[in-house]
């Protein structure tokens, strides 16, 4: 259940993303049967409140319906057809529920969840995101093969203040900034996630220098994955776990 202790780690981005529909218990199901370690998942909130595993705003790119997810009830929401739109044999594949993700996988898996950032509410509600993905964490007993990750620096804090032992992931689009290692210092994150076109070997040295693992996004290249491995790089998210793994035999523990 150490999934997060292995190097390098290949972690499976919305599951095996490059020939399976996004976010789905088929991409979980073949992330893991292709080997993968770890996956990585989006969740949001319904309009009923329920944790869901979607990335966008909206069912429009990814569903047969139409409309912001924040819309849905849960049991509208099961109703649309999340697998059709990737290849007809996928029809009936169902937008899951983050506990039907851990339900789907074995327990040695490890789960990077990232929160969306629509979900954030500022007025902190009883059941906001952060508080129910904490809790189910809690629930699961999971903290040792989960990492929690958000663009949105506010939701990583509140999970902080939650939890204080949950593993989090802080994410970056840009350029890593010395606000962005203030933060992670702040949080005792466990990893800063970077836009992997933006790293190179000083900031590389620079992130593992300040002690954080580096987990850069999303990476599907060959080249690309050994380079940013052969800077020194934990992991990568790749869209093709199967490919990215071909880069080593055995894990190394770090």
């Amino acid at each position: 259940m150490e999934s997060f202790l292995s190097k390098p780690l290949i972690i499976a981005h919305r599951g095996f993303r490059a020939k399976y529909p996004e976010n789905t218990l088929a991409a979980f199901r073949a992330a893991e049967d292709a080997g993968a370690p770890a996956l990585e998942l989006d969740v949001t909130l319904t309009r009923d409140r329920r944790l869901v595993v979607i990335h966008d705003d909206t069912v429009d790119r990814t569903t047969d319906g139409n409309g912001l997810v924040a819309d849905f009830a849960l049991e509208e929401l099961k109703r649309l057809d999340a697998g059709a739109w990737f290849d007809p044999r996928f029809a009936g594949e169902r937008i899951p529920t983050l506990a039907e993700v851990f339900d789907a996988v074995g327990e040695d898996i490890g789960i990077n969840i990232e929160i969306k950032g629509g979900a954030f509410e500022p007025d902190f509600p009883p059941d906001a995101v952060e508080r129910q993905v904490t809790r189910l964490i809690s629930e699961r007993d999971a903290r040792r093969r989960v990492l929690v990750s958000s663009f949105e620096r506010e939701a990583l804090i509140r999970v902080r203040e939650l939890d204080a032992r949950c593993r989090i992931g802080v994410l970056t689009a840009d350029p890593v900034t010395e606000d962005d290692l203030a933060l992670c210092r702040r949080l005792d994150a466990f990893s800063l996630n970077p836009d992997h076109r933006n790293v190179d070997k000083a900031g590389m040295d620079r992130l593992r220098g300040a002690g954080f693992r580096v987990f850069p996004y999303t990476v599907n290249d060959p080249i690309e994955i050994e380079r940013l491995l052969s800077l020194g790089a934990d992991g990568v998210i790749t869209d093709d776990p199967a490919a990215a793994l071909q880069f080593h035999e055995k894990p190394e523990r770090i």
